[in-house]
């Protein structure tokens, strides 16, 4: 049997385990079985934005139910593809879910492409897959990190690329909403060790997820959602925002008006806070930044396989900086998982901890 943590799409707070026979493989296809996974405000950040950018459709469920698609690790138990066989490990994209199936084309020694049909049309980054057996040891001992971290890294190394890429967009200051999660913090880190001049680090988080981002040792500044009156506001300002949260958003505009030079939409780990917000006369739109856009541009300028190079070089050496701060928990079983993924979207989750989980017993 197939085991599915399905949520319902209008509330995220609802779940249900699904269970349905294994499919029959067609030629060209192979069954996956998942070995384990990661559980992050990144995969809330992807049901948020599911139906407009197409997260729903990775791994289709009848609605009003999804599957919402996480990062991490899978054995191939079946083949009918020539080029794939039983018992290779790979690394990306996947369902919550314990098994998956798929139809590998473009393959090569280090990786393959989803071509299934429901896929086409979808963002290319998220069907591409690679083949672990060879890889580097310095990156097979980091597996839970990668799971867990290096897709939220990925991400932070795109945005600070696209800060870079674009000369700081004039700003002397960058606030960071969401600081202490994953994306914000890696985002810190790299703006932090950027070579040459840079823009001043604020991070904005929570009185109680304070203290955590400090030791990080990465932001200028740290400053509670309610002390925003505290940060400079006439210094031309740039906001990348990992929380969502309208209010602030709001806030953050009112604040700075016509010296906010960027406000960037990334994620939403305030995923339950209201998004409606009013113009604010002299500031700059809310835009939602598509990370694939950018890495569309790099892979233009720099060549095939560059960005994908360079963001995992960055997220190693971010995975390495936090380990010690951040502490990795391995829910096993259906229900474990679904506690855990509750306790995540429920916000009940402490910054400092992170959640690589498996829905059948992992290898």
């Amino acid at each position: 049997m197939m085991l599915e943590l399905q949520v319902r799409r209008a509330d995220l707070k609802e779940t249900r385990l699904a269970r349905r026979p294994l499919p029959d493989l067609s030629g060209g296809e192979i069954l996956l079985a998942i070995d384990k996974f990661a559980i992050t405000a990144n995969n809330i950040g992807y049901a948020l934005i599911g139906d407009s950018f197409g997260f729903w459709s990775y791994y289709p469920a009848e609605q009003p139910w999804g599957i919402i698609p996480a990062w991490g690790f899978a054995h191939v138990v079946a083949s009918r593809h020539p080029g794939i066989a039983e018992g290779e490990r790979v690394y990306g994209f996947l369902p919550m879910a314990s098994h998956a199936v798929m139809r590998p084309d473009a393959v090569s020694a280090g990786g393959f492409t989803d071509a299934a049909p429901h896929r086409a049309g979808l963002p290319e980054f998220y069907n591409q897959y690679q083949r672990t057996s060879g890889e580097p040891p310095a990156l097979t001992a980091l597996e839970d990190e990668r799971c867990l971290l290096f897709p939220l890294f990925g991400t932070s190394f795109m945005l600070s690329d696209y800060l870079v890429d674009n000369d700081f967009f004039g700003a002397e200051q960058i606030l960071i909403g969401s600081a202490s999660s994953k994306t914000g913090l890696g985002l810190a880190y790299l703006l932090a060790h950027h070579e040459g001049k840079r823009p001043r680090i604020v991070g904005l988080t929570s009185a109680r997820n304070g203290k955590f981002v400090r030791g990080l040792n990465t932001c200028d500044d740290v400053v509670a959602y309610d002390g925003l009156d505290s940060v400079a506001a006439d210094r031309k300002t740039a906001f990348m925002d990992m929380a969502g949260n309208g209010a602030l958003v709001e806030a953050v505009h009112r604040r700075f008006r016509e010296n906010l030079t960027l406000s960037c939409a990334v994620g939403g780990t305030h995923w339950d806070a209201p998004r409606v917000r009013v113009n604010v006369e002299g500031a700059p739109k809310h835009n939602f930044l598509f990370v694939p856009l950018q890495i569309a541009k790099r892979d233009n300028d720099w060549g095939p396989g560059e960005v994908q190079r360079r963001a995992q070089l960055a997220s190693m050496k971010i995975a390495e900086s936090v380990r010690g701060s951040l502490t990795i928990k391995h829910p096993s079983g259906a229900e474990a998982v679904q506690s855990a993924y509750l306790q995540l979207v429920s916000g009940e989750l402490p910054p400092d901890v992170g959640l690589v989980a498996a829905l059948s017993t992992p290898l």
